[in-house]
């Protein structure tokens, strides 16, 4: 039955982005900042638990990060008790959705995939003034999110269906895969749409239920993408929705007996604390702990001597210094060979320097970092910097007026030696750092040489190169020929190596295999 349901989808398209060199297109999004201001703004929003939406204690505010002087909404704080209602509420609808039909599932992420289209401009509007994108940005992301309804619809019924073992002559023999239980999704301020969405959807598509928990910064893009969850027909009571301090909904989810799993895309820091944590066994708590982890990277773009210069300069700029550098995926480490590094830099730097910081609600293409804690950290990193490599570009402070917030010049260092911080430490900003390598093999020998494993580039027309670099180079996404950002769901399966995480490969083929156990069944005939 499932292979005939998956018959009736139409092929899987990348939804188009907008193209905002439009006039209509842009009005359109213009008007879309309007209604939001009119309809969002100053608005207290809710916490959901068990169905129902409900009031904090205490609030918090959630400020413009392009002039924090504006708080755009306010959202709960929620209580140790409002997290133990949250847990058990999650436990009690489980018992009900992990039996429902897989249909079901694939039919509500399609209704949601309709529901999100008509509303995108509107989410990229929210998501803008929660948290600094440009029009482009937001664009991509709720597009993206657009794409994980329908490939969730689609993985939802490829592993229904199980998988086929080799037979035996006396038994009947089927290997099929369950749901786990109560899933706490804990996602970060730079995708708040996208990334959430994709771990809630993984969970919910396996038949478990979900606890939600945004990011302080971000939790209408997540909120709204939700409510639109349970507009498609998402029984309300299977996300619970939480905000609040780290105090309530950190460790204390984490260290919950009964919650069987926690998925997780932040900093290399947390992530790791909550690896250590959930293996903890708890009292009262019946299994392992699943932990899936996303936590960041420290991305190289290799550029052979045979490499096309201008195209590997376009895509670097665009994967550096795209939302102010602030993508796990984000290019931060350029590693040239020596031929082809001095041409490389001075075209990387004049492209940069075109780049202009500006509002990212009149579609600057540069905009703030998240927060002025941020900024501060990232110039105190710029600051150290120039005791040990060559400041080519930025570094500065810009001028926006009387706007308050945490805006950083493209930043760009040369001659950068690889036990660097530059070139060694994320610094989830716009900063770049060129290394200069003897060959090509030395080139991936630099580019592997990082804790971390995410995402890279590499550049080059050689047949034998590429094969190598295909080999060799140790992350989770190796781009040939193009930019290390823009992974679209459903073809490139995003989740790196090392301590850029567990490698879980979010709309990838495999998963949803993350959301769920195996069961064999033998049943002699």
């Amino acid at each position: 039955m499932t292979a005939h349901l998956m018959a009736g989808f139409l092929p899987f398209e990348h939804e188009p982005y907008h193209d905002f060199a439009q006039p209509a297109v842009a009005q359109a999004q213009r008007d879309a900042f309007a209604r939001v201001r009119e309809q969002y703004v100053g608005r207290t929003f809710g916490l959901y638990i068990g169905g129902e939406q409900v009031q904090g204690g205490d609030s918090y505010e959630v400020r413009n990060p392009a002039d924090t002087r504006e708080v755009v909404w306010s959202f709960p704080k929620a209580s140790a008790q409002q997290r133990a209602d949250a847990i058990a509420a999650a436990q009690h609808a489980f018992e009900t959705w992990r039996f429902s039909d897989p249909f079901q599932r694939a039919s509500i992420f399609k209704r949601a995939a309709e529901l999100l289209r008509a509303r995108r401009m509107e989410f990229n509007a929210v998501m803008t003034l929660e948290n600094g994108k440009n029009w482009a940005e937001a664009d991509g992301e709720v597009a993206e999110s657009v794409d994980h309804f329908e490939v969730f619809a689609r993985e939802t019924l490829r592993w229904a269906e199980g998988k086929p073992v080799y037979p035996m002559p006396d038994e009947h023999v089927t290997t099929v895969y369950e749901p786990m239980g109560v899933v706490v999704c804990i996602s970060p301020w730079n995708f708040p749409s996208a990334i959430p969405l994709g771990m809630a959807l993984g969970a919910l598509a396996a038949g478990n239920t979900v606890i939600w928990k945004p990011a302080s910064e971000t939790p209408l893009s997540s909120l709204l993408m939700l409510e639109l969850l349970f507009e498609a027909g998402l029984p309300s009571n299977t996300v619970q929705f939480l905000t609040g301090t780290d105090d309530v909904l950190g460790d204390p989810l984490v260290d919950s007996p009964q919650v069987r799993m926690i998925a997780f895309t932040g900093s290399k820091e947390i992530g790791c604390r909550i690896v250590e944590r959930a293996a903890k066994v708890q009292p009262g708590q019946k299994w392992i702990k699943r932990v899936m982890a996303e936590m960041g990277g420290k991305d190289p773009t290799v550029v052979c001597a045979d490499g096309d210069v201008e195209a590997a300069a376009v895509g670097i700029v665009q994967a550096a210094f795209g939302y102010a550098g602030q993508k796990c995926s984000a290019c931060s480490r350029v590693i040239a060979e020596d031929s082809v590094y001095d041409a490389l830099l001075e075209r990387v730097t004049e492209l940069a320097r075109g780049l202009k910081v500006g509002l990212p609600e009149d579609n600057g293409a540069i905009g703030p970092v998240i927060h002025a804690g941020s900024a501060e950290r990232i110039g105190q990193a710029i600051e150290a910097g120039q005791k040990t490599a060559r400041l080519v570009l930025g570094g500065e402070i810009p001028d926006m007026g009387d706007r308050q917030g945490g805006y950083v010049s493209p930043t760009i260092f040369a001659d950068v030696d690889p036990r660097d911080p530059l070139f060694q430490d994320e610094i989830f900003g716009p900063v770049l750092a060129f290394t200069r390598a003897r060959d090509w093999q030395h080139a991936i020998e630099l580019a592997n040489d990082s804790d971390y494993g995410l995402t890279a580039a590499f550049y080059s027309r050689d047949p034998h190169k590429i094969s190598e670099a295909r080999r060799r180079m140790h992350v989770g996404n190796l781009y040939i020929n193009r930019k290390c950002t823009g992974a679209l769901s459903g073809t490139h399966a995003f989740g790196g190596y090392g301590m850029s995480g567990t490698n879980a490969k979010v709309g990838g083929p495999d998963y949803l295999f993350w959301f769920l156990q195996t069961k064999t069944v033998a049943q002699r005939y």
